[in-house]
């Protein structure tokens, strides 16, 4: 049986707190932004009872390369130019399960997302679309009713767990600028971390995405697997710094009238870049600082650009 005390200082549930975000792949895009998913400790549920809130910012900005069509809202676009600014707060509740190697928690995660696109609209549904359109709104709230870690050591640590999105957000199909999908998206996760014992740790993250049909559009975007890595060093005092890896693949087709028309329009997208981090004490909390930049180096049928984000998480056990 692993002892707790390793385990106070770690900030988990980072599956949970910080999963984002953006248009769906009927956008180009998809919920994810590449290796913004995993986060540190990411295998991790504490085995003490208590909360865990979260403050996530993310801001990406990427184009789609070359003359290729995109759709969104329905329609084709013959270019696509976006940035997006998206905070999440997110509030995680470590439930009292007693001793053993099991514990559980659940969490529910609130977006505002600030957006400015860019595109052509010259589809079938024939529509007089602005070509730039921005908007600050509620995004899709995220929603985890349950994630199960299991510790295998004191350094060895596995997690589970289903976010869910929910329709909640602003959407409007005579809009560019939507911070909505418009559809629930499922996404069983399994998280794996290695701690080492001197600040730094290995994590892997692993999540299929389902997406129910936008009815708005008469599109419903393909799944989607993802798969993100994280190592750090630790360097004392605690701070830390290492490399972020992620990699985006969709398995199926999109389906609807305009993607028919772009033969089922899977993406792809690879991306790294590094990450600095600090944890310690913070009045009555175990706090966790870090921030990452993440630019795009191979992407297909999805915009390619640069995704920075700044975490801030609060734990009271």
């Amino acid at each position: 049986m692993p002892s707790p005390s390793p385990l106070r200082s770690s900030l988990a549930l980072c599956l949970l707190a910080a999963s984002p975000l953006l248009h769906a792949a009927e956008g180009g895009v998809g919920r994810p932004i590449t290796g913004q998913q995993i986060y540190s400790n990411a295998g991790i549920i504490p085995p003490e009872p208590g909360w865990v809130m979260s403050l996530t910012s993310i801001y990406y900005d990427g184009e789609l390369k070359g003359s290729g069509q995109v759709p969104i809202i329905g329609d084709l676009s013959s270019g696509l130019k976006m940035k997006v600014s998206y905070t999440m707060g997110n509030f995680t509740r470590v439930w009292d399960t007693g001793k053993g190697r099991w514990n559980y928690a659940s969490a529910i995660g609130v977006p505002v997302q600030y957006t400015d696109i860019q595109a052509s609209l010259t589809g079938p549904r024939g529509r007089t679309v602005g070509t730039q359109d921005s908007g600050t709104q509620f995004a899709d709230l995220l929603v985890t009713p349950i994630a199960a870690g299991y510790h295998i050591n004191e350094r060895d640590h596995i997690a589970l767990s289903l976010p869910i999105y929910v329709p909640t957000g602003a959407y409007n199909d005579n809009r560019l600028a939507n911070p909505g999908q418009n559809n629930y998206t499922f996404m069983p996760t399994i998280a794996f971390t290695h701690l080492d014992g001197k600040g730094g740790e290995f994590s892997l993250m692993g999540a299929l995405e389902f997406y129910t049909r936008n009815d708005a559009a008469d599109y419903r975007n393909g799944d989607i697997l993802r798969l993100d890595g994280l190592w750090t060093h630790g360097f004392g005092s605690g701070w830390n710094a290492g490399l972020v890896v992620g990699y985006i693949q969709q398995i199926s087709d999109d389906q609807g009238p305009t993607a028919d028309k772009l033969n089922g329009y899977r993406g792809r997208s690879v991306g790294a870049g590094p990450t600095l981090g600090w944890s310690g004490k913070f009045a009555d909390a175990q706090a966790n600082i870090s921030a990452r930049w993440i630019p795009e180096f191979d992407t297909k049928n999805r915009p390619e650009g640069n995704g920075v984000s700044v975490n801030l998480t609060l734990a009271f056990f």
